[in-house]
């Protein structure tokens, strides 16, 4: 089923009824939040016949299912996305303003899902939505955060966090299924019964299951997004209570839900780390548990479990998976240990989305014997077993007193795929080079791509509809139909009309920054957008030491026609990562004076906008002129808002890191403007002495802007504020922030230029969006199908 025999009268008399009968209410009380939830359940009742078709049709055919593990699903706001992949644009619109309501207002009132934080969790959103779009059966499964990462404000230029509350309201996609709780534990001993061993857990908790169904594009195709919470196995102490002991009461309601309280809760401390593995495998062992559940409910032979599952570990997080799916076939089901192990490895692959080996994820060997004793004895038995495989192995699954958990996501994969070109080859030079010198045939690349439903079609509806008016609607879920628009960009029409629909979408935003920011830019400025989590191989630091320098040129020379800019931050830095929150609060200070130069202001403005999220990305990305992809070449994996910017019209500044190499590749050298060194380049630049003092004696800018904060330029109230990041970039500089100073300016002058000249940036963008149709996530996920899962995709009834 393509399309609905719905009219706009019958989805107004649903959310009618869906108002009296579920909220209570009229419509002359319901406020703008009783107006959301009523169309949500009334577009949630079609989404649901959808579901219901692909699960029957699936239950049917017992294909091999694809399950996705992941920490993050940062699938931002639901209901527009169900609106448009249902085609129920026109009906919803035209019941609202039947109603006296606006429908973006409504649209506008639902919150993000505080559910990630950046390219790992949407990654994973943009694949369930097009696993969906494919129709591939699939489950996703993480964790149902109460308080997910945390809401982002600032005081004084400094980050401040606080709980997100997305949940303190009804939530109205999803379903809970108590039928399938899964009871967790943690701790204890193992001993021995009958020749088997019996891991007897001390504490325990129950893993709640709750559903968000996930539909595809035309609603052809539904798939499941199961979500974790922990709950107490027995709640309320009610003998405590009465003898006056209340904290004491409710104290195992509290632990419990300290699991699925809050995304990455911070592991500087002892007790982090524990809460950070126990997260890991809280929802990982659920899963799994539900996954074999769903396999012998079925009737099939635990060795044929690769034939019908297909497990894809996203990240290291859930690597926790290998030893424990050979626990649960060895231990549970009486299942011989090599066959244990290599039944596991034939159902789970693992993406890998860093070479820092610092961010694969090591835990001390004495943690993990406490909090989960039996793991720790199957990774030393694992490890056994690989070295008996491979004599004369170098590399091992513990070193040092610690567990590798990236080591042991590649040995019990049957893949292990990088997410781009560059990214896949330097896993198997850098972070995985012993491992791949054993298993050659194992690591595959597989370049991230996003959902052009969410971040075209949905996001820049002016561009969407000049598309589609000018190569048809097939684009929508086939992207690489782009590439028809390139017989247009010699068009002048074309080109007028991809210019406004831009100019639109920046006054837009302006006005959006001026009522919710309380900041006026001008629209006609150059937009230069770095929106990402804030790291320092992102180098956030680079590009505002950029704009200080740019700021200096023109405070000396302001009538030398300057091109007006405006250079907008937004991302969040780990509470526990103290330099990255140094960086965010010298762009506040950088933006507080720049800001309020009556010299330069009109030519250059700085912004961090707080609290980033899918909504903001959204709002932002389809205004931007210019996208900041300037991460330290050889350190991002592969990035995802590098595909949105390019889809959308604003061209990259940026490294030959992760995917950009591909973007450029795609779009065009002319098209994209590139700096600084290669990986290989940074390697030998590392290894100079005082390189960073070098390169800032090779350029005065430079020199400049260093001198401008570490004198207090910016921090007037204290000079020595960034006493510590003026230390780090003139001293060690590992990110190589001063040594790439002098390209990225260059690159920075060079898209001024183009931007000045309307007729050559125009072309520009219009090439970026005509030649990124390759960076579609239904490309991507239908690579996995083929490369590593081994799936075919069905058609429900």
């Amino acid at each position: 089923m393509e399309a609905y025999s719905l009219t706009a009268a019958d989805m107004r008399d649903s959310i009618l009824r869906h108002l009296a009968y579920e909220l209570g209410t009229d419509p002359g009380h319901a406020t703008l939040h009783d107006w959301r939830i009523a169309l949500s359940l009334a577009v949630r009742d079609r989404l649901v016949d959808r579901w219901f078709a692909a699960n029957r049709a699936t239950r049917a055919a017992q294909p091999k299912r694809v399950y996705y593990l992941s920490m993050e699903f940062l699938i931002g706001r639901l209901l527009e996305d169900a609106i448009v992949n249902l085609r129920l644009e026109e009906q919803a619109g035209t019941a609202l303003a039947d109603l006296g309501l606006d429908f973006d207002a409504v649209i506008q009132n639902e919150p993000d899902a505080a559910l990630g934080n950046g390219g790992l969790g949407r990654l994973a959103a943009c694949f369930m939505e097009s696993l969906a779009t494919i129709g591939c059966p699939a489950f996703g499964y993480g964790i149902r955060y109460e308080n997910g990462l945390f809401r982002q404000s600032f005081q004084d230029g400094r980050q401040i966090e606080e709980p997100e509350d997305w949940l303190s309201q009804f939530h109205a996609w999803e379903f809970e299924r108590r039928d399938v709780a899964q009871e967790i534990r943690f701790g204890g001993e193992v001993t021995q019964k009958d020749g088997r061993a019996v891991w007897t857990g001390a504490e325990a908790v129950i893993a709640a299951a709750f559903d968000t169904p996930i539909i595809g594009w035309k609603g052809r195709w539904a798939n499941t997004l199961r979500l974790w919470s922990a709950q107490p196995l027995h709640g309320f102490d009610l003998a405590r209570f009465n003898r006056g002991e209340y904290a004491a009461a409710a104290e195992p309601e509290a632990l419990a839900r300290t699991i699925s309280r809050v995304l990455y809760p911070d592991d500087t401390t002892g007790q982090g780390k524990e809460l950070r593995l126990k997260q890991e495998y809280f929802f990982t062992a659920a899963s799994l548990r539900d996954i074999l559940r769903r396999f012998e409910a079925e009737g099939g032979a635990l060795a044929d479990l690769p034939k019908k599952a297909a497990i894809q570990l996203n990240d290291t997080h859930p690597a926790i998976a290998g030893p424990e799916l050979v626990r649960l076939l060895h231990d549970e089901r009486g299942m011989a240990l090599d066959q244990a192990i290599a039944t596991a490895r034939g159902c789970l692959s693992y993406t890998n989305h860093t070479l820092m080996p610092e961010a694969l994820e090591r835990w001390s060997e004495d943690l993990m014997s406490q909090l989960l004793p039996r793991h720790m004895q199957l990774i030393e038995r694992i490890d056994e077993a690989h070295a008996a495989e491979m004599p004369g192995r170098r590399v091992t699954l513990r070193e040092n007193g610690e567990v590798k958990m990236g080591e042991i996501a590649f040995t019990m994969a049957h893949k292990v795929n990088g997410v781009s070109a560059l990214h896949t080859d330097l896993m198997k030079e850098t972070v995985f080079a012993d491992l791949h010198r054993l298993h050659p045939d194992r690591i595959v690349n597989e370049t991230n791509g996003v959902t052009p439903r969410r971040w075209l079609l949905s996001a820049n509806p002016r561009l969407s509809r000049l598309i589609t008016e000018t190569i048809g609607e097939g684009w929508v879920d086939d992207l690489e139909q782009l590439d028809r628009l390139e017989a247009s960009i010699s068009d002048p029409g074309f080109l007028d009309a991809y210019a406004k629909a831009k100019r639109e979408n920046k006054q837009d935003f302006a006005e959006w920054l001026a009522a919710e920011q309380g900041v006026r830019v001008d629209p006609e400025a150059l937009f230069d957008v770095q929106i990402k989590r804030i790291h320092e191989y992102k180098r956030q630091h680079l590009n505002i030491l950029e704009t200080v320098a740019l700021w200096r040129e023109i405070k000396a020379n302001p009538g030398a026609g300057w091109v007006p800019r405006v250079k907008i931050f937004a991302g969040k830095a780990a509470p526990g990562y103290v330099f990255a929150k140094e960086i965010i609060h010298l762009i506040n200070d950088v933006a507080e004076v720049l800001n309020a130069d009556p010299v330069t202001s009109p030519y250059l403005k700085v912004l961090f906008l707080p609290n980033y999220n899918v909504s903001l990305a959204e709002r932002l990305i389809p205004a931007a002129d210019l996208s900041e992809q300037i991460s330290t070449a050889g350190k991002e994996a592969s990035g995802t808002g590098n595909m949105k910017f390019a889809l959308n019209g604003a061209p990259t500044i940026g490294t030959l890191d992760g995917a950009n190499v591909e973007i450029r590749d795609r779009v065009g050298a002319r098209n994209f403007f590139l700096f600084g060194m290669t990986a290989q380049e940074v390697e030998a630049r590392r290894a100079v002495p005082d390189h960073a003092r070098q390169a800032i004696q090779a350029d005065p800018r430079l020199g400049g802007a260093l001198k401008a904060i570490s004198q207090g330029a910016f921090s007037p109230s204290d000079k020595h504020r960034y006493r510590g990041v003026v230390a780090n970039l003139t001293g060690q500089d590992y990110f190589l922030v001063c040594s790439d100073f002098t390209a990225y300016w260059d690159a920075q002058r060079r898209a001024e230029a183009a931007f000045a000249d309307p007729a050559v940036w125009h072309r520009i963008a219009a090439c970026n969006t005509a030649r990124a149709g390759w960076f579609s996530s239904d490309r991507t996920i239908r690579g996995y199908m083929t490369d590593i899962w081994g799936t075919v995709p069905l058609a429900a009834e």
